[in-house]
């Protein structure tokens, strides 16, 4: 179940086009009986923690687990303390293209964006 600050959900959200995304690469992988997006931090990268994405269904059952336009996103235990209030995104733009973070919690992050501190 969701966080609530001042009746707000604090969660991991994700954008209507990085759903879109999402279920656009769950598609190439035949993955379309139910699309969920696994979110994790792992220790690694130049910041000390990196974000790790996987397109996947299937939900243990201590994940915080939020449908958000037609996408199952996951979240275990030990990653939601570093991406409460984290908004995923996807950029296709001339600076780059893939899957963006905005998280509030991150007190330092890389120039390539995929790793931060807290």
């Amino acid at each position: 179940m969701p966080i609530t600050k001042d009746g707000e959900d604090i969660t991991v959200k994700i954008t209507e086009k990085a759903a879109e995304k999402i279920k656009y690469f769950a598609s190439k992988d035949d993955k379309d009986s139910e699309v969920g997006l696994r979110v994790a931090v792992k220790g690694g990268g130049c910041s000390g923690l990196t974000y790790d994405l996987q397109i996947t269904a299937e939900a243990t059952e201590t994940d915080k687990v939020v449908m958000q336009h037609g996408v199952k996103v996951m979240v275990d235990k030990k990653s939601y303390i570093y991406l409460v209030g984290t908004t995923l995104d996807f950029s296709d733009g001339l600076n780059g293209k893939g899957f963006t973070f905005e998280n509030p919690n991150a007190a330092k992050a890389c120039g390539c964006g995929t790793s931060f501190g807290v």
